[in-house]
């Protein structure tokens, strides 16, 4: 059933934002003459904008196997480095050479940019860094070719013009300009240096919705490889309503592929670690109850909480909200909502003269996981109401949310469930990792607090940061990843700013003056590993994501505050702290290319290597293969080993990387010297 029918809604009122899931009927130009514009194609997942009229054709048109409304997205330096071992980089100690992430692009998908900051300045405050950046938001135009909304500045000229991003939903916001200095700022004459602070920028602010934001994803790959350079994204943002937490949202697979295709991507793992807003229940024939608290805010966006419940092993359940009044007595409930079928409603309760407004989706079996799923969305006012969510089943496991829900549909931060009367369920704070942070081949990133070290030597700080959200998936596989600093990070803030901030200090450039100011979150943290995998791919600009991952995984440090981690990875810190000298180190060693980078249990080699005309593969079966530049790019493919060779003399003298292409995770890397 598409989402379409289930009631989403979005902001714009002329057009919608659509994800789709296609097959080969798929015709773009056919769907042009209909209005339906056609955005990024990443696999078989199609972004699409057109009018509300169009919908009923899409869920009717053959060559769409899947469609949904696009959901909402929502979102000290000079001790960040040190903690995270990046001077180390800078210096080249145990290095060949010294790193800052030169010719590498980091792009930013965020809210609140500050293009004439000189944090995004060059070392000597001369030009920018930034390449271009794309205002999703902005109305007047050009859009990026290829795409029919927003406005593209490319160029410093244009940049420096246009100044900032428009307001958006957040109002001219901080967080891009923090997010990106830790990533990459360069100080601006300032000790807030970001991580890679050579690095290239690619911003943009995106419309808060799925397709947007994958659309944005593949306007910057194509600018990057345009550009012959590597890519890595990062994301400080995420919701729990974006589809399944298990790795199958659209948005998910979209990253997946593009992973598959050059992109490294870092995301924050969430701030709801010492929030108790979820419920793992395992039913055996019982019933399970719990109070549902509020986001009690006079913020104008506020709507009420969402709750939603993912069933794990395609076991169906049941699920309803109850009312009471504040001496526990129950007054009335909701009809009873089953896993059959699909079911899509806007209805009411009332008690007295009060009403408790909810919206219910379900799917007996959600299109991407075919796993059981509801989702409420619950209003009330009256906060001498109390509302209790009751589900039962024969069997299985599901897992519950609550988080608050906002009209702009960004809320990600949840809410206690509470066990309000004797037998009711208490909510934890575990499997608290929301989407993108799910994603199968994205880098997530934990949050602590960074190392202090005291004149005499004294080491104190470093400590997990409470809020910091705990993994696994809800598929049980381990995450975060790592752990990096994200507690008070000092870093730049938007000059065009109407959002209140701390004010930490202020630097003069060019007759204007530029805040800094210190934040913290996981959108921190991430970054700041945006920043190492900037300086690894300097290192080596043949890494993959998967290599990517895995260096960090066994680079990563212990520590008396982390403790022993398990080699299969911990549910806080993910495999360690990350460590940006060992991890640059491992990708330096692997682009040596005197020897291979394939996994210990293989016996693979190419020979001879370094090669001059001919590439020959020690195996007795025949493989089709990938030849990948030092940038990443595919220069050269075609079969190899069982005594066939590969005629590689249209490569030039240098290191190039050889995948398999039914294995991304073996590849050889191999000279050219003539």
């Amino acid at each position: 059933m598409s989402a379409a029918s289930r009631g989403m809604t979005t902001e714009a009122p002329a057009q919608v934002a659509l994800l789709a899931k296609v097959n080969e009927a798929f015709n773009s130009d056919a769907l042009t003459h209909l209005g339906i514009s056609t955005g990024a194609r990443v696999g078989n997942i199609v972004t699409l904008r057109t009018t509300k009229n169009n919908l009923p054709f899409l869920e009717t048109y053959a060559g769409i196997e899947y469609l949904e409304m696009a959901q909402r997205v929502s979102p000290n330096l000079m001790r960040v480095i040190p903690d995270l071992r990046a001077d180390s980089v800078y210096t080249g100690h145990g290095l060949d050479a010294g790193y800052t992430g030169k010719d590498v692009i980091i792009g930013v998908t965020d809210w609140g940019f500050d293009y004439t900051h000189p944090m995004f300045y060059d070392t000597a405050l001369q030009h920018t860094r930034i390449i271009a950046a794309w205002d999703q938001f902005k109305t007047s135009g050009p859009a990026p070719q290829g795409y029919n909304y927003g406005t593209v500045y490319e160029g410093e000229s244009e940049l420096l013009t246009a100044q900032s991003d428009t307001s958006n939903i957040y109002g001219f916001a901080t967080h891009g300009t923090h997010v990106a200095g830790i990533a990459g700022g360069s100080g601006a004459g300032t000790a807030h240096r970001g991580v890679a602070y050579e690095a290239e920028f690619l911003f943009v602010t995106f419309l808060v919705d799925e397709a947007a934001v994958i659309d944005a994803f593949e306007w910057m790959k194509t600018k990057a490889e345009t550009l012959n350079k590597r890519l890595v994204i990062n994301m400080s943002w995420g919701l729990y309503n974006l589809g399944p937490l298990d790795g199958t949202s659209l948005v998910s697979l979209a990253i997946d592929e593009l992973s598959q295709e050059g992109v490294i991507f870092v995301t924050s793992g969430g701030n709801n670690g010492d929030i108790t807003f979820h419920i793992k229940k395992e039913f055996r024939e019982d019933t399970l109850r719990s109070k549902i608290d509020f986001w009690r805010s006079s913020d104008p966006n506020r709507y009420g909480q969402s709750i939603m419940a993912w069933g794990t092993d395609n076991s169906p359940f049941a699920a309803s909200i109850e009312v009471y009044d504040a001496a526990k007595n129950k007054l009335t409930e909701s009809p009873t909502f089953r896993t059959e079928g699909s079911v899509n409603k806007d209805t009411f309760m009332t008690i007295g003269s009060d009403t408790v407004f909810y919206k219910v989706a379900l799917d007996g079996q959600h299109p991407l996981n075919a796993q059981p799923t509801i989702r409420f969305r619950i209003r009330s006012e009256n906060n001498s109401l109390h509302i209790a969510l009751k589900a039962h089943a024969a069997t299985g496991t599901v897992h519950f949310y609550n988080v608050a829900d906002l009209t702009t549909h960004v809320g990600n931060w949840g809410m206690p469930f509470t066990a309000w009367k004797d037998g009711w369920a208490e909510g934890d704070n575990k499997y608290s990792l929301g989407e993108p942070a799910s994603t199968r081949s994205v880098i997530t990133v934990a949050a602590h607090q960074s190392e202090v070290r005291t004149s005499g030597g004294t080491v104190g700080g470093g400590f997990l940061a409470n809020f910091s959200s705990y993994g696994p998936t809800i598929d049980e596989r381990m995450k975060p990843d790592v752990s990096a600093p994200g507690v008070s990070v000092a870093s730049s803030v938007s000059s065009f700013t109407n959002r209140n901030y701390d004010l930490l200090q202020n630097i003069s450039f060019q007759g204007k003056n530029y805040p800094f100011s210190r934040f913290s979150g996981t959108s921190m943290s991430s970054p700041a590993t945006a920043g190492v995998v900037a300086l690894m791919l300097q290192a080596n600009p043949n890494l993959w994501y998967d290599e990517a991952i895995r260096i960090l995984h066994n680079t990563a440090r212990e520590d008396n505050r982390t403790g022993d981690l398990s080699e299969k990875g911990d549910t806080q810190w993910g495999w360690g702290k990350v460590n940006a000298l060992a991890a640059t180190q491992a990708a330096e060693y692997k682009f040596a290319g005197i020897r291979n980078l394939i996994e210990p249990s293989s016996s693979l080699y190419l020979f001879p290597n370094p090669a001059q005309n001919t590439l020959r593969l020690n195996s007795t079966s025949t493989h089709e293969v990938y030849i990948y530049s030092s940038t990443g790019q595919v220069i050269l493919n075609g079969s190899l080993g069982n005594s066939l060779p590969l005629d590689v003399s249209t490569l030039t003298n240098g290191i190039y990387l050889l995948r398999f292409a039914d294995s991304h995770s073996v590849s050889i890397p191999f000279m050219i010297h003539r």
